[in-house]
């Protein structure tokens, strides 16, 4: 065994002393590389393939189309609809369907609304104002007037209706309530109590509400007393995106009540457009009847149609 053993070492060390021994480098001399061979052309760099999605074909294509299309110019005028094959009513038979709705409802909740579409330019002035219906829609509005406390002008607030007069108390009521839980819903005061009103600091809860009296709105004026009672069975309207809301009756009103309320709210609009500027025009396109649970009934101008209902079927309807 032992014989076998170094018979294989020196077998091995003579392969080891028949391998070519390679040179090795002096200290002095440059190091060198081995020159390179040519690179196979499967290494070489290729440019990456890549494929269009279709959903991005799509989007270059859409935005090709629309790139040599002509852009559509901004509408100037309120969009009306087209009335000529339009169905409309009459004011009783507008009333009949609109009861019919408000089935169940107290006479005194419901209320008739009329939107008034008018055909306007966009960026013009728009109508806005006050108005005191023959037939008061609502009864129980309560007014606050700011004026000097025992002052004739507050004999005067009270005796027109008026909720809340004063100076120092109005402000002290206005800030306890927080505007969470405010005992009125319009507001004005007299000239004499503006800069009072400025100190208070409260036209950061009566500003947000609508509430904060302005000249502008005509909710500073001197004339208290016919301010009062025109605000107490008043009610304000404004043009908004080309149409005009308020409200012009109780579902208990009668035909004949009905009508007047809406003549006087018309007559009022009409005066209104006519002391705008020369240059704008603006022009009633379209009268809709509604209520608070019905839809909107487009009026033909008449009260009553031909056949249709006649003023005797709806009566007024008196609160229980």
């Amino acid at each position: 065994m032992a014989s076998s053993r170094g018979r294989i070492a020196r077998l091995g060390c003579s392969a080891l002393q028949s391998l070519p021994l390679r040179p090795q480098p002096s200290p002095a001399a440059p190091l060198t590389l081995p020159q390179s061979t040519i690179l196979p052309t499967l290494i070489r760099p290729q440019g990456q393939i890549r494929c269009i999605s279709a959903n991005e074909a799509k989007y270059r294509k859409n935005k090709t189309e629309k790139s040599g299309k002509k852009k559509k110019k901004a509408r100037t005028h309120f969009k009306t609809p087209d009335l000529r094959q339009a169905t409309q009513f009459s004011l009783c038979d507008a009333m009949r369907y609109i009861r019919a709705f408000e089935a169940g409802q107290e006479p005194t909740s419901a209320k008739y609304d009329v939107h008034v579409r008018l055909r306007t330019v966009k960026n013009g002035p728009v109508v806005r104002n006050q108005l005191r219906l023959p037939h008061p829609v609502r009864t129980d509005l309560r007014v606050c007037v700011i004026c000097p406390e025992d002052s004739p002008v507050a004999e005067e607030a009270r005796a027109a209706g008026a909720t809340v007069v004063g100076e120092a108390s109005v402000f002290e009521l206005v800030k306890k309530s927080g505007g969470r839980h405010m005992p009125f819903e319009r507001c004005i005061a007299h000239p004499d109590s503006v800069p009072a009103l400025q100190a208070a600091g409260v036209a950061r809860i009566l500003g947000p509400r609508g509430l904060m009296p302005n000249a502008k709105h005509g909710t500073i004026v001197r004339e208290i007393g016919p301010a009062v009672r025109m605000m107490v069975g008043g009610t304000n309207y404004r043009e908004r995106a080309g149409v005009i809301r308020m409200a012009v009756g109780q579902l208990g009103f009668s035909p004949e009540e009905l009508s007047r309320n809406i003549k006087a709210y018309m007559g009022a609009i009409q005066r209104d457009i006519r002391r705008l500027s020369e240059d704008v025009r603006k022009d009633v396109h379209e009268v809709v009847l509604s209520s608070t649970h019905a839809p909107g009934f487009s009026l033909n101008g008449e009260l009553v149609s031909g056949g249709g209902t006649q003023p005797e079927e709806l009566p007024r309807i008196q609160a229980e």
